[in-house]
């Protein structure tokens, strides 16, 4: 798994929102593209957090799911990231680390370019040991 880098598993499709963004939005939006998370950027793709169905545990215990909530009230402002060129190892070492399911992968002229959660990574692994020796 060495050789193997983050951008050759990771997801370029992303969904983003804004910080002002409601929450009734961002899940919507997760809803009709069964993704679990939404990462939240500004005007420049730059990274702001990251919204994930597990922060709806949050906002649903508390109560507060009101019309007009935006996304930063309840977003991680804290993200981990990595890069396009991290080996897949490392990200996942990172992930367990941190205790994170979900990794947006950014560029410092870019942005954000990707994402790689646990389901890419457990797929990932899934083919190598199914693949005939």
């Amino acid at each position: 798994m060495d050789d193997i880098f983050v951008a050759r598993l990771m997801s370029s499709e992303l969904k983003t929102v804004s910080p002002d963004t409601l929450v009734e939005d961002a899940a919507e939006l997760m809803i009709d593209n069964d993704i679990g998370s939404v990462l939240v950027v500004d005007e420049n793709n730059g990274l702001e957090g990251i919204l994930t169905s597990t922060d709806f545990v949050s906002i649903v215990s508390e109560r507060k799911p009101k019309d007009r909530t935006p996304v930063s009230s309840y977003m991680s402002s804290d993200v981990v990231t990595t890069t396009a060129q991290t080996p897949i190892e490392e990200a996942a070492d990172l992930m367990l680390e941190q205790g994170v399911h979900h990794l947006p992968v950014v560029d410092e002229t870019e942005g954000v370019i990707g994402i790689i959660t646990t389901t890419d990574l457990t797929t990932y692994v899934a083919r190598l040991q199914s693949r005939p020796a």
